[in-house]
């Protein structure tokens, strides 16, 4: 489009230019037209890192768990 064409668009919609910018990049890289993360791989990554953080907390619950069992064990032992 040329450059009144997009200057028509952005005022008839409403938006700040640099959110329909931000649209239009983020379409352009979707479809190949740019380099970058696809929206796709944006999610994708985002739902990694997500579980990445609660398989975490559940291996840090699980590892203080074994060390108390473990602990109370040896306790167990001592008094037996």
């Amino acid at each position: 489009r040329s450059r009144r064409q997009r200057q028509m668009c952005i005022r008839d919609s409403g938006c700040a230019a640099q959110t329909l910018h931000g649209w239009i990049r983020r379409q352009q890289t979707d479809v190949g037209q740019r380099p970058g993360q696809t929206s796709e791989e944006r999610e994708r990554i985002k739902a990694l890192e997500r579980e990445n953080r609660e398989l975490r907390k559940a291996n840090e619950i699980l590892r203080l768990a074994s060390a108390y069992f473990a602990q109370a064990e040896l306790d167990r032992r001592t008094k037996s």
